[in-house]
């Protein structure tokens, strides 16, 4: 009996989000004078070799996305869950490199360490959270198993990701420090931006 071919893996950077607490689009973002998602989009192509970005429809001809390769998500209004779930359905036999664009002290490094500690016979491997150890989700590695309960947990009304990774077969690895960080209001982009850009 043959043994399965693991799957390869491709990225996905989420951009779709509403960013209403930002009050302005987080992939927009500039840190040194580079936007987020180009930021981000860097560090997918440096550990992968196929990935897409993850929009909604209206932002398919946005200036900053175009450019880009594209998934649209099939679903309305459930957050980061509908970006990852229109992945798996386009490409349902790959595992996907799930990143939210909204991490500015992401490196490579974790990205690679991510990758190298992959247990494809699970549903998925992802960081615990440095705040509260549990599963970071929007930096994490999906594979094809993982489709179906956070596809029923959806159509039941909780979209949720961090609690389908709770619910699956997740390795966990320790967090790596303060590399999945993210910013959610004008004041904490402020004070990552002084942070990133400050002369070493």
């Amino acid at each position: 009996m043959n043994r399965r071919a693991t799957p390869p893996i491709y990225g996905l950077l989420l951009s779709g989000g509403a960013s209403r607490r930002m009050q302005r689009d987080k992939a927009q973002l500039a840190y040194a004078g580079e936007p987020q998602l180009l930021r981000t989009w860097r560090l997918l192509e440096a550990v992968l070799q196929r990935a897409f970005v993850s929009v909604r429809d209206e932002q398919r001809g946005d200036p900053l996305r175009a450019g880009l390769p594209q998934i649209v998500d099939r679903y309305d209004a459930i957050g980061p869950a509908a970006g990852i779930l229109s992945a798996q359905e386009t490409y349902p036999d790959v595992a996907w490199l799930v990143i939210a664009c909204d991490l500015p002290l992401l490196d490579e490094a974790t990205l690679q360490a991510l990758i190298d500690a992959r247990d494809a016979t699970g549903d998925a491997t992802a960081f615990t959270s440095r705040f509260d150890g549990l599963p970071e989700p929007l930096c994490a590695l999906w594979e094809p198993s993982s489709h179906g309960l956070l596809k029923q947990r959806v159509d039941g009304g909780s979209y949720c990701p961090r609690k389908t990774l709770i619910l699956s077969r997740t390795k966990l690895l320790p967090a790596p420090g303060n590399a999945l960080d993210n910013i959610n209001t004008p004041e904490e982009f402020e004070q990552m931006q002084r942070q990133i850009e400050m002369p070493s």
